[in-house]
């Protein structure tokens, strides 16, 4: 039987493609409808479904969870946007309620965090360059209940292709997020971030490449170990 793992605030599932590559079989849980995510789906509030399964002793059945909470009060374009204009406070930041969640469950997790100030350990960080996609899409993960060796971020090969601060460069990237000034579009961040089974330009935007949990799920199956265990075996 495959290990089963939990994808918590999943949207369209580029967590969920990458965990599954890596062996697992996955159920999502998001509280909007997720009609093209690509594995077994619950639609709920994600942090009173893990209670309720924490409660009743069913999250057992997971080997491990994964959750993506909402992170843009932190995400570094979001506070940049809101400073210039003004505004603030507008973005519930659900990192810190989702952690104390997860640390009742007593199982493995991941959180998943865009750069900025979003109030977790940076175990993690991976690259779209490190796997050769077309995207940066920088990403960092806390790990809970388990650890694994950090990969070196790799040098970029030049810009993300658009326009900023009123230049436009050109570049092997393009920018997966928002609309116009050079940026993505659809069919593009599909290819750059290889992800085919959704062409949903906001599930796009919000998405990670599978290549990056297709990482980390594989390091976690071949080789998982909790921190004490990897501080002793230093």
């Amino acid at each position: 039987m495959q290990p089963l793992l939990l994808d918590l605030f999943c949207c369209s599932g580029g967590a969920a493609a990458g965990y599954a590559a890596a062996g697992f079989t996955v159920h999502g849980v998001d509280i909007a409808d997720r009609p093209r995510y690509p594995h077994t789906f619950t639609r709920a509030d994600a942090i009173d479904h893990v209670r309720r399964l924490t409660a009743s002793g069913e999250i057992q059945r997971y080997t491990m969870v994964h959750a993506s909470p909402p992170c843009q009060a932190g995400a570094t374009l979001t506070v940049g946007t809101n400073a210039s204009r003004g505004w603030g406070g507008q973005h519930v930041d659900l990192v810190a309620e989702t952690r104390d969640v997860l640390e009742a469950t007593g199982l493995p997790y991941v959180i998943e965090q865009p750069n900025g100030r979003a109030e977790i350990r940076k175990d993690i960080t991976l690259c779209g360059e490190m796997f050769g996609l077309g995207v940066l899409r920088h990403r960092n993960f806390e790990l809970g209940g388990w650890t694994t060796t950090k990969p070196k971020h790799v040098k970029h090969r030049g810009y993300v292709r658009g326009h900023r601060h009123g230049v436009y460069r050109d570049g092997p990237y393009v920018a997966a997020y928002g609309e116009g000034g050079g940026k993505a579009t659809v069919p593009e961040m599909q290819t750059a971030m290889g992800i085919t089974w959704t062409d949903v330009r906001e599930e796009l935007t919000e998405a990670i490449p599978p290549a990056f949990t297709e990482w980390l799920g594989s390091r976690f199956l071949t080789g998982a170990r909790a921190p004490q265990q990897l501080e002793l075996s230093a």
